[in-house]
């Protein structure tokens, strides 16, 4: 049974957020690449830096006998891969191909509502995937033609959608309790998944970055993972539970909408009716879930049988 929290609004507003400030991460990762570190090192030294922050925390929790995540390891196989895939298809196909083939999300995560947690969408949900995946179109998509994977790329930015919906729906089911053992089951996972992706990016990762240039920006990587990477991934690992799997496939589009207009006003990228239009559109579908979803606390949005349940456990 699904409960909606007595502070939904508020959650997905914090949800769109965070999603939203990713939108500003080719920033960041376009100094580092200035300063010598090409994107493929520099996604690799954050989560290393990541995981040597959250590491000491680990072992303090268990020898204290608190949880770390390991019963919630398939939480963090999917959702760490999956954001791994999206991070690395940027190496290997054009950014918009990877951001048209990642965006479908919202497909895939009413799909997993439907079938593994028996759930209905509404007419909200058919209109608000309508009116976010048109946004999508018509601010990024329309130079691809059909979106049909060809590159590798492409199938990472597809494949790690699937996965990063797949995860939220597994949280929804596991219901981790507290941020940190989620959060450290995604850095281990999102960690590992680099050691098999990198062998087929060997062409398109750069050169291993000298000891100089490392040390060098050491200072900025800190700041970045840890006043950044680790708490915005932390909300946006820890809400699905809170506002469901669709509304969250929803919401995490607020990166695109971001990355679109800063883009367009901070760069020479092309910025005008199609970029305003289509982040219009995104906005709207998202402000159309979250106000169609306002079910009262402790008013249950679907009530499925127990042989519902037991189908759903089992499958998930």
């Amino acid at each position: 049974m699904f409960v909606r929290h007595p502070r939904f609004l508020l959650i997905c507003a914090v949800l769109a957020v965070a999603a939203g400030s990713w939108g500003f991460y080719w920033l960041p990762q376009r100094m580092l690449l200035d300063a010598g570190l090409t994107g493929g090192w520099g996604t690799v030294a954050q989560y290393v830096i990541a995981l040597a922050v959250l590491g000491p925390v680990a072992f303090w929790r268990l020898a204290r006998g608190q949880p770390i995540g390991l019963r919630h390891w398939a939480c963090g196989l999917l959702l760490g891969s999956g954001v791994i895939l999206y991070a690395n298809s940027f190496l290997v196909t054009d950014v918009v191909r990877a951001l048209v083939f990642f965006y479908l999300t919202p497909i895939w995560a009413t799909l997993i509502e439907a079938v593994f947690l028996g759930r209905k969408p509404g007419w909200s949900r058919a209109a608000s995937i309508v009116l976010a995946l048109s946004g999508a179109w018509i601010a990024i998509g329309l130079d691809i033609g059909l979106p049909v994977p060809v590159r590798l790329g492409d199938w990472f930015g597809l494949i790690g959608g699937m996965l990063v919906a797949a995860g939220a729906a597994r949280t929804e089911v596991e219901e981790p309790e507290g941020v940190f053992p989620l959060l450290f089951m995604v850095i281990v996972f999102a960690l590992a998944a680099t050691l098999w992706q990198y062998p087929l990016l060997a062409g398109s990762i750069g050169p291993m970055p000298s000891l100089d240039v490392a040390v060098a920006n050491l200072p900025f990587l800190l700041g970045l993972t840890l006043l950044f990477v680790l708490p915005t991934t932390a909300i946006i690992m820890w809400s699905p539970p809170k506002v469901g799997t669709g509304v969250f496939g929803i919401l995490l589009m607020g990166e695109l909408v971001v990355g679109v207009i800063s883009a367009g006003l901070l760069t020479d990228e092309p910025f005008g009716w199609r970029e305003v239009t289509g982040a219009s559109l995104i906005v709207l579908a998202g402000i159309v879930e979250a106000m169609s979803n306002r079910t009262p606390a402790g008013v249950s949005e679907t009530e499925p049988s127990p042989t519902k349940d037991t189908i759903i456990d089992s499958r998930m």
